[in-house]
């Protein structure tokens, strides 16, 4: 597309508005985004934010393609589309947040079929695309005003690989693609933070054109439910009950944190509901370094029965004001 804005930074400002855009119109990326802000979707690509993007309705063309996104972007290569983006939700204890460590990710994805090499032809025979003469593309290009659009779409004839089986390959049926349970080994790093996104280049779906890459695995990392603690962020919340006596008396117990039990002291007077604080006893930032704050939601148990005994004591603190 002949570039006819000249205004300094406009550039930047349509790709800033077209990743919002894209981030808002999208649910997962949208999740991303609310959890952690802008971090929380750093780890997808330019290309992966506007991917499914129709900018077109965004910018107020009808019509709106290829030719725009290769101007702004610079993002379409010649040569085979890349396979998509595989997400796989992976749950870390924890206790892994202190030490970081591997865990194991087991998923399902598309690779190039075995017996054709991911052509789809049978003993990899092929001819040339005649519809497309062998790019795989088709290009249209018309004008708007005085502002020229340039649409680019994969070829129909041969689903944008340039090439036609002579025979199709009976594996895959001609497809050149096949699914396979995998698993993978990945390094999980010390202070893991909620929905962190551990990208793994080349692990996600084969590209349905021949020669073109794999995407890449995305694995999103999250804390698998812990009935001691609920986390936030790096602060980690733990209920512990007292009774009546010892809420009103103080008391010492241990307490479990990630490091193992430790002493706390309640002083007298502890109310219900009230926060103990224990610092530095929370998750440490993403990897390594200062901890968060471990707290203690002080829960005071009322006794339903009350034994003779107990009734005449309490019954003598209500007398007393108590």
């Amino acid at each position: 597309m002949e570039d006819r804005n000249k205004e300094a930074g406009a550039e930047e400002r349509f790709k800033e508005i077209a990743a919002a855009y894209a981030i808002l119109s999208d649910p997962e990326k949208r999740r991303a985004y609310d959890r952690k802000g802008f971090a929380g979707v750093s780890g997808f690509s330019e290309e992966d934010l506007l991917r499914g993007v129709d900018l077109g309705d965004l910018f107020g063309f009808d019509d709106v393609g290829g030719g725009l996104f290769v101007r702004f972007f610079g993002r379409r290569q010649a040569g085979p589309r890349r396979g998509a983006d595989l997400h796989v939700e992976l749950e870390v204890p924890l206790a892994r947040a202190l030490s970081g460590g591997e865990e194991t990710v087991r998923f399902a994805r598309r690779v190039a079929c075995a017996p054709c090499g991911g052509t789809g032809a049978k003993d990899h025979k092929l001819h040339r695309c005649e519809a497309c003469d062998g790019s795989g593309q088709k290009s249209e290009a018309h004008r708007r005003g005085d502002v020229l659009i340039r649409n680019i779409s994969s070829c129909a004839t041969c689903r944008g690989r340039g090439s036609i089986a002579d025979e199709t390959c009976p594996a895959c049926a001609g497809k050149g693609i096949e699914e396979r349970e995998e698993a993978l080994v990945v390094s999980v790093p010390v202070g893991f933070e909620e929905g962190l996104i551990l990208r793994v280049p080349g692990r996600g779906m084969a590209s349905d054109a021949a020669g073109g890459a794999p995407g890449d695995l995305l694995v999103v990392v999250h804390s698998a439910p812990d009935e001691r603690f609920a986390r936030h962020g790096m602060d980690l919340v733990r209920l512990e009950h007292l009774g009546v006596a010892e809420a009103a008396l103080g008391v010492k117990r241990m307490v479990t944190t990630l490091d193992g039990d430790v002493e706390v002291t309640a002083p007298p007077g502890t109310q219900p509901g009230s926060m103990l604080r224990l610092a530095g006893k929370g998750v440490p930032a993403l990897g390594g370094g200062a901890r968060g704050d471990l707290y203690l939601r002080v829960l005071v148990h009322v006794p339903e029965r009350l034994s003779k005994r107990q009734r005449e004591l309490f019954e003598k603190l209500l007398a007393l004001g108590a």
